[in-house]
């Protein structure tokens, strides 16, 4: 090896003494320091080849100055947390900024190192958790961001809740994980509800059945409802709506009046003449079939 290879790399003067190897190139301390020190974040001094340079984040400490930010503790090789830039100690974190997991009641630290584990917080629906007691209510499997479905009892990953709770549409047969409705007795996705004739959605929409198949109400009416033989429009009998059936002939209740004085015949005695119908006063007027 020549005597060049002992000099130092950038002031060129004899490394005979100590010196510092950077990218395989001799530097003499002097000249290493002053070019390739880091910047205390604390002390804003430069951290010398001499002294421990502790780093956290792109940030560089002395291992003097790396200190708690309100107790003015060492956290070297101690667990701690940064908040706006600024280093904190566990037991001050913990009892002035962390989070309470939700499910043990135990601080949420948010990061710690040299030496220390890191805790991931898991947030939802408001409430935070460690990620280790964010677990499925079943299989107590971490659930960390996967999918999931919420219930009184607790949070599930999607299998679990399948297995344990879930519901088959009776139409597309996947699960209902939400909302749904029942029709005879059976569960259907609120947009699977339709009806069985124009495929109208009717989840919010009065609907007939007939034959157990769900129809909107122009689709029952058309093929279905039976006319009043007064009014002419069809008999539905939505929200209990009463009816009256003669012979062949049916009636709307509001409908089934006298032809000639307009009573109402509801639950009273009537007579007919050819297709009409009249109270006994006004039906002793007329030839009746009676």
């Amino acid at each position: 090896m020549t005597t060049a290879q002992f000099d130092c790399q950038y002031c060129k003067a004899s490394l005979l003494g100590k010196y510092v190897l950077k990218d395989d190139n001799p530097y003499c301390v002097t000249c290493y320091d002053r070019i390739f020190s880091n910047y205390c974040e604390e002390c804003k001094e430069p951290i010398e080849s001499d002294s421990k340079d502790l780093c956290y984040k792109g940030h560089h400490w002395h291992e003097g100055c790396f200190n708690c930010a309100k107790c003015n503790q060492s956290l070297v090789e101690k667990p701690f947390a940064a908040k706006d830039e600024c280093l904190l100690g566990s037991e001050y974190y913990s009892n002035e900024c962390s989070s309470k997991c939700f499910h043990c009641k135990k601080t949420i630290m948010p990061g710690s190192y040299f030496g220390g584990a890191a805790s991931r917080k898991m947030k939802f629906k408001g409430n935070y958790w460690h990620e280790t007691c964010f677990v499925c209510e079943h299989c107590r499997q971490p659930i960390g961001t996967k999918p999931l479905i919420s219930t009184e009892s607790g949070n599930y990953c999607v299998p679990c809740f399948e297995m344990e709770f879930a519901h088959y549409c009776s139409f597309c047969k996947k699960v209902i994980t939400s909302g749904g409705i029942m029709f005879c007795d059976q569960p259907w996705h609120k947009e699977c509800f339709l009806c069985s004739s124009c495929r109208k959605e009717l989840c919010e929409e009065e609907f007939m059945s007939r034959d157990d198949y769900p129809f909107c109400l122009d689709c029952y009416n058309h093929f279905y409802a039976k006319m009043c033989a007064t009014c002419t429009k069809p008999i539905t009998g939505l929200r209990d709506a009463k009816f009256i059936c003669f012979q062949d002939r049916q009636w709307h209740s509001e409908c089934f009046n006298c032809g000639r004085c307009s009573v109402s015949l509801v639950g009273e005695g009537f007579l007919t003449h050819n297709k009409e119908i009249f109270c006994h006063k006004c039906g002793s007027e007329v030839d009746t079939d009676m």
